[in-house]
């Protein structure tokens, strides 16, 4: 068997850990830092103090603007940090590529607050979750300004992909805004759906309709942006956006926070649309172990996922959390799917290389209209 050099070194990392040895000593005196690496607007605005004041642990919680950044940062080895936020059709492969340790199930008393169901989902990705701690999940769709569309074109299919993806109709709302997301994978399965072609098709042939179907509408996106969204929906600067299914929701609640009412909904596209699993991940030689065994242990509490849920509005995968979730939020179908909502969803694949390097080619096309 061949290894390259960056599983040796990852393995070898794994084995100082499991030693309880390192640059940094025994794993006894290890120090009381932790490194988190997550999406920005993608955990409570205290769960990070909340932590630090239990365990006198110093929390450093840096950001990406893209699975893909995060992807290749991982990928590179030596990233530094302890705890990685992930979802399923990155860390699948990320996995095989040795990038994260198995978790020790003996440190994480809460594990048997997940959902049985969620975790089966996951298998798929990572056989017998042996590496990854589910956290949240969303839908991808597209939210909107319901008012400002109404006054555009009152009888609206607002239950189709025809919004976003049909130059038609599009242009009707190109004054108000509409956004895509600023991901390849999460845009061009949508698309690929909208086509009635496999969203995990590896044929370039596909991904070359699903570039003609989102050039068509070019014209229209204002942008293409997986954050400030949130605040453009609330402040009424945009009128669509390809979004998650937590973010309309968000968004409506950051409005009434400064006093403002914005009539905002979100549409699970009658065409389908991909749902996505986070997970938090270990990457072999996190400096801080034993830190980030407390973390993921600590986000694992009900109480603390459930108000995590409670300011990003993404439905969670602890089911132990459920008795603790505002009812506004549980009985929310594009927050926790209904058995209606999950026959229309589909889940993304583990890309491999190749299909990537179409993904981004085509991606890169697309946003630069050339």
């Amino acid at each position: 068997m061949n290894f390259s050099r960056f599983q040796l070194a990852n393995a070898f990392a794994a084995l100082l850990i499991a030693l309880g040895t390192g640059a940094g000593g025994a794993a006894a005196a290890e120090e009381k830092r932790l490194f988190v690496y997550n999406w920005a607007d993608f955990i409570g605005s205290n769960t990070i103090a909340e932590f630090e004041k239990q365990t006198v642990i110093k929390v450093t919680y840096d950001v990406y603007d893209s699975e893909e950044t995060m992807d290749a940062r991982l990928l590179a080895g030596s990233s530094g940090y302890d705890v990685v936020f992930a979802s399923t059709e990155y860390f699948g492969r990320e996995i095989k590529a040795g990038v994260y340790i198995p978790l020790d199930r003996s440190k994480l008393p809460n594990w048997k607050n997940l959902d049985p169901r969620i975790l089966a989902i996951q298998a798929v990705h990572d056989p017998g979750n042996v590496h990854s701690a589910p956290y949240v999940h969303a839908i991808n769709g597209f939210a909107y300004n319901v008012d400002m569309i109404k006054a555009r074109m009152p009888n609206a299919p607002l239950d189709s992909l025809d919004m976003i993806f049909k130059p038609e109709i599009a242009a009707k709302f190109a004054d108000c805004g509409i956004t895509f997301l600023d991901s390849a994978a999460d845009t061009l399965l949508l698309a690929l759906q909208y086509l009635r072609l496999d969203p995990n098709t590896t044929k370039p042939e596909d991904y070359k309709a699903a570039e003609n179907l989102l050039l068509k509408v070019r014209p229209y996106v204002r942008s293409y942006d997986s954050a400030e969204y949130i605040n453009g929906l609330a402040n009424r600067e945009i009128c669509i956006a390809m979004s998650w299914s937590s973010d309309y929701a968000l968004s409506r609640a950051r409005a009434r926070a400064v006093g403002v009412e914005v009539n905002l909904a979100f549409t699970v596209p009658k065409e389908g649309a991909n749902q996505n699993f986070t997970s938090l991940l270990i990457p072999v030689g996190a400096p801080h172990p034993e830190a980030a065994y407390q973390f993921i242990n600590f986000i694992l509490r009900p109480n603390v996922i459930a108000e995590i849920t409670h300011e990003i509005y993404y439905g969670n995968d602890n089911v132990a959390s459920r008795p603790l979730i505002k009812p506004s939020i549980l009985n929310d179908p594009t927050l926790y799917p209904t058995p209606e909502i999950e026959a229309r969803l589909f889940r993304s694949d583990e890309a491999s290389a190749a299909t990537e390097r179409i993904r981004t080619r085509t991606w890169t096309r697309v946003k630069t209209a050339k």
